[in-house]
Protein backbone atom coordinates (compact mmCIF):
# COMPACT_ATOMS: atom_id res chain seq x y z
CA UNK A 1 0.00 0.00 0.00
CA UNK A 2 1.53 3.36 -1.13
CA UNK A 3 0.99 6.31 1.16
CA UNK A 4 2.77 9.71 2.05
CA UNK A 5 3.35 10.33 5.74
CA UNK A 6 1.90 13.56 6.87
CA UNK A 7 4.31 13.59 10.21
CA UNK A 8 8.10 12.29 10.90
CA UNK A 9 7.85 8.40 11.54
CA UNK A 10 11.17 6.94 12.91
CA UNK A 11 12.21 3.94 11.16
CA UNK A 12 9.77 4.22 7.68
CA UNK A 13 9.93 8.20 6.89
CA UNK A 14 9.39 11.81 6.89
CA UNK A 15 6.63 14.28 6.68
CA UNK A 16 5.57 14.19 2.68
CA UNK A 17 7.53 11.00 1.46
CA UNK A 18 6.05 8.56 -0.33
CA UNK A 19 6.19 5.25 1.41
CA UNK A 20 4.95 1.48 0.71
CA UNK A 21 3.51 0.01 3.47
CA UNK A 22 1.69 -3.23 4.59
CA UNK A 23 -1.93 -2.93 4.17
CA UNK A 24 -2.81 -3.84 7.50
CA UNK A 25 -0.74 -1.24 9.10
CA UNK A 26 -1.57 1.59 6.67
CA UNK A 27 -5.02 0.92 6.86
CA UNK A 28 -5.40 -0.16 10.67
CA UNK A 29 -3.19 2.36 12.26
CA UNK A 30 -1.30 5.32 9.80
CA UNK A 31 -4.56 6.16 8.15
CA UNK A 32 -6.83 6.49 11.28
CA UNK A 33 -4.45 8.75 13.43
CA UNK A 34 -4.35 10.45 10.68
CA UNK A 35 -0.49 9.97 9.88
CA UNK A 36 -0.70 9.34 6.75
CA UNK A 37 -2.84 9.78 3.28
CA UNK A 38 -3.59 7.15 0.05
CA UNK A 39 -1.15 8.09 -1.98
CA UNK A 40 -3.49 8.66 -5.14
CA UNK A 41 -2.49 10.72 -8.28
CA UNK A 42 -4.15 13.44 -7.45
CA UNK A 43 -2.67 13.18 -3.92
CA UNK A 44 0.39 12.96 -5.33
CA UNK A 45 -0.11 16.19 -7.35
CA UNK A 46 -1.11 18.29 -4.37
CA UNK A 47 1.90 17.59 -2.29
CA UNK A 48 3.89 18.87 -5.24
CA UNK A 49 2.38 21.83 -5.42
CA UNK A 50 2.38 22.37 -1.34
CA UNK A 51 6.12 21.09 -1.68
CA UNK A 52 7.03 23.64 -4.31
CA UNK A 53 5.73 26.77 -2.62
CA UNK A 54 6.95 25.32 0.94
CA UNK A 55 10.78 24.93 -0.50
CA UNK A 56 11.49 28.33 1.08
CA UNK A 57 10.60 26.97 4.78
CA UNK A 58 11.77 24.00 4.18
CA UNK A 59 15.41 25.56 3.60
CA UNK A 60 14.90 27.58 6.75
CA UNK A 61 14.09 24.39 9.07
CA UNK A 62 17.16 22.34 7.34
CA UNK A 63 19.20 25.25 7.96
CA UNK A 64 17.66 24.89 11.80
CA UNK A 65 18.54 20.95 11.99
CA UNK A 66 22.11 21.78 10.91
CA UNK A 67 22.69 24.00 13.63
CA UNK A 68 21.55 21.69 16.38
CA UNK A 69 23.80 19.22 14.83
CA UNK A 70 26.83 21.08 15.02
CA UNK A 71 26.13 21.60 18.28
CA UNK A 72 26.64 17.82 18.50
CA UNK A 73 29.50 17.79 16.28
CA UNK A 74 32.93 16.20 18.31
CA UNK A 75 30.29 15.27 21.68
CA UNK A 76 31.39 11.91 23.22
CA UNK A 77 28.97 10.67 25.57
CA UNK A 78 30.82 8.56 28.66
CA UNK A 79 27.67 7.00 30.41
CA UNK A 80 28.23 5.22 33.92
CA UNK A 81 26.11 2.46 34.57
CA UNK A 82 26.28 -0.73 37.40
CA UNK A 83 27.67 -3.50 36.41
CA UNK A 84 27.49 -6.66 37.33
CA UNK A 85 31.07 -9.29 37.28
CA UNK A 86 30.53 -10.29 34.30
CA UNK A 87 29.70 -7.25 32.60
CA UNK A 88 26.51 -6.59 31.65
CA UNK A 89 24.99 -4.01 33.03
CA UNK A 90 21.87 -3.73 35.50
CA UNK A 91 18.84 -2.24 33.60
CA UNK A 92 19.53 -0.80 30.23
CA UNK A 93 21.31 2.26 28.61
CA UNK A 94 18.92 3.36 25.91
CA UNK A 95 17.46 6.45 24.59
CA UNK A 96 16.24 8.20 27.39
CA UNK A 97 19.26 7.73 28.98
CA UNK A 98 21.25 9.52 26.55
CA UNK A 99 19.18 12.37 25.60
CA UNK A 100 19.75 13.07 29.56
CA UNK A 101 23.33 13.13 29.44
CA UNK A 102 23.04 15.12 26.14
CA UNK A 103 20.60 17.27 28.40
CA UNK A 104 23.50 17.67 31.32
CA UNK A 105 25.79 18.64 28.50
CA UNK A 106 23.63 21.78 27.59
CA UNK A 107 21.94 20.19 24.76
CA UNK A 108 17.87 19.92 24.38
CA UNK A 109 17.31 16.52 22.21
CA UNK A 110 14.33 14.94 22.32
CA UNK A 111 14.63 11.25 23.06
CA UNK A 112 12.15 10.68 20.03
CA UNK A 113 14.33 11.86 17.62
CA UNK A 114 17.15 9.58 18.97
CA UNK A 115 17.19 5.63 17.60
CA UNK A 116 19.56 3.25 19.26
CA UNK A 117 19.42 -0.41 20.67
CA UNK A 118 19.09 -0.71 24.08
CA UNK A 119 22.97 -1.28 25.31
CA UNK A 120 23.48 -4.11 28.19
CA UNK A 121 26.72 -4.26 28.33
CA UNK A 122 29.90 -2.38 28.57
CA UNK A 123 31.85 -1.21 25.53
CA UNK A 124 31.55 1.10 23.03
CA UNK A 125 28.24 2.03 20.83
CA UNK A 126 26.31 4.62 18.74
CA UNK A 127 23.38 6.79 18.99
CA UNK A 128 21.82 8.56 15.82
CA UNK A 129 20.27 11.24 16.36
CA UNK A 130 17.63 12.35 13.31
CA UNK A 131 17.29 16.37 13.15
CA UNK A 132 16.01 16.46 9.94
CA UNK A 133 15.53 14.29 6.77
CA UNK A 134 18.70 14.97 5.21
CA UNK A 135 20.50 15.85 8.68
CA UNK A 136 21.51 12.33 11.11
CA UNK A 137 24.72 12.88 13.20
CA UNK A 138 25.76 9.71 15.05
CA UNK A 139 27.09 10.43 18.74
CA UNK A 140 29.52 7.81 20.10
CA UNK A 141 28.30 6.26 23.47
CA UNK A 142 30.96 4.96 25.93
CA UNK A 143 29.14 2.58 28.79
CA UNK A 144 32.03 2.26 31.94
CA UNK A 145 31.20 0.46 34.90
CA UNK A 146 30.81 2.86 37.79
CA UNK A 147 33.27 1.08 40.22
CA UNK A 148 36.05 0.95 37.25
CA UNK A 149 35.94 4.96 37.26
CA UNK A 150 36.78 4.87 41.02
CA UNK A 151 39.28 1.83 40.55
CA UNK A 152 41.63 3.61 38.31
CA UNK A 153 43.24 6.54 39.98
CA UNK A 154 43.43 3.64 42.74
CA UNK A 155 45.55 1.63 40.34
CA UNK A 156 47.74 4.28 38.98
CA UNK A 157 48.66 5.48 42.60
CA UNK A 158 49.57 1.41 43.52
CA UNK A 159 52.59 1.36 40.82
CA UNK A 160 53.71 4.25 42.40
CA UNK A 161 53.73 3.17 46.09
CA UNK A 162 55.41 -0.41 45.15
CA UNK A 163 58.07 1.59 43.30
CA UNK A 164 58.57 3.43 46.90
CA UNK A 165 58.38 0.44 48.54
CA UNK A 166 61.19 -1.22 46.46
CA UNK A 167 63.65 1.25 46.86
CA UNK A 168 64.46 1.25 50.43
CA UNK A 169 64.56 -2.32 50.22
CA UNK A 170 67.62 -2.55 47.59
CA UNK A 171 69.46 0.72 50.02
CA UNK A 172 69.20 -2.21 52.73
CA UNK A 173 69.97 -4.82 50.75
CA UNK A 174 73.04 -3.10 49.75
CA UNK A 175 74.00 -1.94 52.99
CA UNK A 176 75.00 -4.94 54.26
CA UNK A 177 77.51 -5.78 50.80
CA UNK A 178 78.98 -2.52 51.74
CA UNK A 179 80.06 -4.08 55.35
Amino acid sequence: MELILKEDIIGLGYKNDIVNVKSGYGRNYLIPTGKAVIASESAKKVLAENLKQQAHKLAAIKAEAEKKAQALEGVALVIEAKVSATGATYGSVNAATVAEELKKLGIEVDRKIITMRDIKRVGDFEAVVHFHKEVEIVVPVKVVAENAVVETPAEEEAPAVKAVEEAPKAEVEEAPAAE
